[in-house]
């Protein structure tokens, strides 16, 4: 039987770099002279003096040499493996500590914080996608004239876009690499955004938001997978905690500029009568602006070495890690720093059929049409390959936790702002004043009406001229011979009226708006097209108050869980948070007003970021880098569904009672930290 990691890269001198020793048995060596010099060759630096004379500088300090470091890691990782034998160990872990010590080498510094502040954008732009829609819709449903229908289906398009474009472009991503599939999911965000914000019509804006949502919904798997292929083991768990944070702070700015723009109206414009670019549709616009940064940025990023040795893609992989070495120790002030890598070890390429079918006979488009169906199949196979022996289990295990936490958590994202409306909803209803047959006539209505319920009127001869109807009712009233010019109405209707010998003269009040109503000799003149929206009630500033502190409270937690990410592990800090969140949720019981109900809205956000980022660094370390963006996808594209569930019941129950979703998320969160004590550690794991 073949060694299947049979290939053995060794790097020759015709490059420009040097010559290079033979390599050890762990397939890379390393080289102290580089280039090679002479026996009798010395520098300037090291003339007159002995190699016995030289010493560590540190070591009157009592500061361990950099190689001891690297021995007692070596050491620590083969203990993590247990007692196994050296000739027992998988090739596929001699990769991976082959890869860990070359890290180890290159170090940790400007190039992996260069990559951070570009993903992090990506991520942030993913974070946008999710917020946009919920506040700019008080304002489009107005502009569109959206039913209740409409506006449920425009939140649930854009997780159902998140849920498929996670699962396609996580399969892709291992397939043909992690940098271009990136470019073109954020490519086909920027262009769905940018055109959803010109849409006039509901369902080219919903086509696009759709569109838009399957390009983000790549941004998390790639994310996290391609970062963590940069980072040597000690670093991992810490770092990719740290780029959680362009979550939050994409949560910030969508609030922050939704605030800041939305109401000013002013800010939008007109041509003609066919395009009317209102201010939310800036704001639509402005939400583009991180994925387009984080696009321009990783047109300066190279491909993820790992992944290109897993390809056997030796002299691409080699020069990636040799310009990560050379950022970081000339960052460092070391540049005289020579990376001394020679050989690396990498598999046998596993997809020669792929390969092969690009040189078949026949017309451009049917190779496309094969080489198509081909990469379809290998996703295909990637993705059973999660639930084989070795994967099942981890598998099963990491789908009940992201469904458990993503249900819980996007459930009571949703459930408290709509709690929260729903509260100032009974506290303006309960300010209601309520008139009974009163009767007007000859009356000129110059002012507003409000908050009202008109019951058995009568209105004879009267003038409603230049006025605003905001939450008014009038049931089985009579208007005779009156005259309606100039209304502006939100939440007004008339049921069971009798209208006769009226006119509406320039009024929203259309026919939809008159409930069983009999109609004898009434006009309806230059009725005003388009929903009016009522600017004091839809962009009330508490909903982006809400979305605000929300964001921002998951700033705390955020830097907790990075910091002892390393320290406690990945395992005790995913089963703690979800613990201590499902404790949270308790306390919403006696919540009865708007200002405890943001608070625990806080604390939760604050406590369950926790378990976000542990799910998301130990989900990349359980699998291998062949299938680690995969299984990523299918993972996130689970969340996603979840997060479609969660929001649809708890919004349900909003009004009728807070029991249920109150304990949905106690019950759903409590599963999920318990079954997360099932996984393994893999704090002290090299990266398959």
């Amino acid at each position: 039987m073949s060694d299947p990691y049979q290939n053995s890269y060794h790097h020759s001198d015709a490059d420009g770099y040097g010559t290079y020793g033979e390599g050890d048995q762990d397939g890379y060596g390393y080289q102290t002279d580089y280039p090679p010099q002479e026996e009798d060759a010395a520098s300037d630096v090291t003339e007159g003096h002995d190699e016995d004379d030289q010493m560590y500088e540190g070591e009157y300090q009592g500061i361990p040499h950099p190689d001891e470091v690297k021995a007692a890691r070596r050491a620590a990782r083969a203990r993590a493996r247990g007692p196994t034998a050296a000739d027992a160990v998988s090739e596929l872990q001699e990769l991976a500590e082959q890869y860990e010590d070359i890290l180890e080498d290159c170090g940790h510094g400007r190039f992996q914080w260069s990559l951070f502040v570009v993903l992090g954008l990506a991520l942030m732009a993913d974070s946008v996608e999710c917020f946009v829609v919920a506040l700019a819709l008080p304002s489009a449903e107005k502009d569109m004239c959206l039913s209740k229908a409409e506006k449920g289906m425009l939140g649930l398009i854009v997780f159902l876009g998140m849920m498929f474009g996670a699962f396609v472009w996580g399969g892709l991503a291992d397939q043909l690499g992690r940098r271009k599939c990136l470019i073109i999911a954020l490519a086909i965000n920027c262009i769905a955004g940018f055109l959803s914000s010109f849409a006039q019509a509901y369902g080219f804006f919903i086509f696009f938001r759709l569109i838009s949502g399957i390009g983000i919904g790549g941004s998390v798997p790639i994310v996290y997978s391609y970062f963590s292929e940069f980072l040597r083991m000690d670093k991992r768990g810490e770092h990719l905690s740290w780029l959680c944070m362009f979550w939050m702070m994409g949560g910030i700015y969508a609030s922050f500029t939704a605030w800041g723009i939305i109401p000013h109206y002013g800010w939008g414009f007109s041509m003609g009568t066919q395009l009317q670019f209102q201010s939310w549709r800036v704001f639509v616009l402005v939400c583009v602006l991180p994925a387009i940064a984080a696009l321009v940025g990783l047109t300066f990023m190279p491909e993820s070495p790992r992944f290109l040795l897993e390809r056997a893609k030796h002299d691409e992989a080699w020069m990636i890690l040799k310009q990560v070495h050379d950022t970081n120790w000339r960052a460092k002030g070391e540049p005289e720093r020579v990376f001394t890598v020679s050989q690396i070890k990498t598999p046998k390429t596993q997809d020669d059929e792929f390969f092969e079918i690009q040189s078949s006979t026949g017309t451009a488009f049917q190779r496309w049409v094969v080489r198509s169906l081909t990469l379809v199949k290998l996703v295909l196979k990637n993705v059973a390959s999660l639930l084989a022996r070795d994967l099942r289990l981890a598998t099963l295990l990491m789908a009940g936790i992201w469904f458990t936490v993503a249900f819980s958590y996007y459930g009571l994202v949703v459930w408290f702002p709509d709690m929260i409306k729903h509260l100032q909803h009974e506290e303006y209803d309960s300010k209601m004043k309520v008139f009974y047959r009163e009767r007007v006539e000859r009356f000129h209505f110059n002012f507003s009406l409000e908050n009202q319920i008109h019951k058995e009127g009568e209105y004879i001869n009267d003038k409603f001229i230049n006025l605003e109807m905001k939450s008014v009712k009038f049931e089985n009233s009579l208007f005779e011979d009156c005259y309606f010019e100039d209304i502006k109405s939100t939440n007004t209707f008339f049921e069971n009226c009798t209208i006769r010998s009226t006119v509406f003269y320039n009024t929203d009040l259309y026919k939809e708006k008159f409930v069983d109503c009999k109609m004898e000799n009434t006009f309806f003149n230059h009725t005003k097209k388009g929903c009016h929206l009522n600017f004091e009630e839809q962009n009330d500033v508490l909903i982006y108050l809400v979305s605000f502190l929300g964001s921002l409270a998951v700033l705390p937690g955020n830097i907790i869980s990075a910091l002892f990410m390393d320290k406690i592990g990945r395992v005790k800090m995913i089963g703690g948070s979800m613990l201590l969140s499902a404790g949270c949720t308790f306390f919403l019981f006696i919540s009865f007003s708007q200002a405890t109900i943001i608070i625990w809205q806080c604390l939760f956000c604050g406590v369950s970021v926790a378990a976000w980022n542990g799910i998301e660094v130990i989900t990349v370390e359980l699998y291998p880098t062949s299938k680690r963006a995969t299984a990523f996808g299918l993972l996130n594209a689970v969340c996603k569904l979840a997060a479609i569930l969660g929001s649809f019941i708890f919004a349900s129950f909003v009004g009728v009672t807070k029991v249920v979703p109150i304990l949905l998320s106690c019950v759903a969160l409590l599963c999920g930290g318990l079954l997360a004590l099932k996984l393994p550690e893999t704090r002290e794991k090299a990266l398959l």
